[in-house]
């Protein structure tokens, strides 16, 4: 079974990767600080616990999917200190964003950032020794096929960690986060952004996008040898850590 994303775009025009584009590069300048409001800044825990999961390895070459501002990419860089680590990611509003921050923090020699179609990388097999992506994987028109991706452009034996959100599985945070979700989420985004379509559109993708054992299996076909996950915060976000 292939997961696509047609049926929950925001526009209508235009292909569907052109429409992320589109939406992404709408709400770039507010990105940043849309995020961190709307999850209390819990965000930033998650993130740092999904790079620890790293950690043991050591990677020296990096490869940030959907890196958006370059937020995780920028953190990672300054847990992990690789010699190398590339944000790749369609948006250039978000990547330039992304740069400014890069170049603020004199991180330059080590992350650079690439305009990439995520489901079709231009990366040589085998290059990287880690691969991430934080809040952007359920955004792929194709998540099957942006998985072997990852797992192509991975060396031998290198990781895969993933930070998404999900929906949570109990009562009462499903109940609670739904309404969140429904309301306060599209309203105070389509308030900061305003583009009256992006967050109702998140949202959407946030319910759709397969989570816990289903996303493991879904990572095992994609060509990892080994995968497995660890929700946080009551089931909002859940962190997956895959080696091929």
């Amino acid at each position: 079974m292939s997961y696509q994303q047609e049926q929950i775009m925001p526009y209508n025009d235009g292909e569907k990767a052109s429409q992320v584009e589109q939406m992404f590069d709408n709400i770039a300048p507010t990105y940043d600080r849309l995020n961190h409001r709307l999850s209390w800044d819990i965000d930033k825990g998650w993130r740092r616990k999904a790079i620890r999961q790293l950690a043991p390895y050591h990677p020296k070459t990096m490869l940030d999917i959907a890196t958006g501002t370059g937020d995780f990419a920028i953190l990672a860089a300054q847990m992990l200190q690789p010699e190398r680590l590339v944000g790749a990611d369609i948006s250039e509003g978000m990547m330039k964003i992304g740069r400014q921050k890069v170049a603020q923090m004199g991180l330059q020699k080590v992350i650079t950032f690439d305009k990439e179609d995520c489901l079709q990388l231009s990366y040589a097999d085998n290059t990287f020794d880690a691969v991430t992506a934080a809040f952007g994987i359920r955004n792929f028109a194709d998540l099957d096929r942006g998985l072997r991706e990852m797992c192509r452009v991975l060396k031998p034996g290198g990781h895969l960690s993933i930070a998404e959100l999900t929906t949570p599985v109990r009562w009462p945070m499903k109940q609670l986060f739904h309404i969140y979700a429904h309301t306060v989420l599209p309203v105070y985004g389509r308030l900061i952004s305003k583009d009256s379509s992006a967050y109702s559109y998140l949202t959407r993708t946030i319910e759709a996008f397969p989570q816990g054992e289903l996303m493991v299996e879904i990572l095992r076909k994609a060509g990892f040898s080994e995968a497995s996950f660890k929700r946080l915060t009551f089931g909002i976000c859940t962190i997956y850590f895959a080696t091929k």
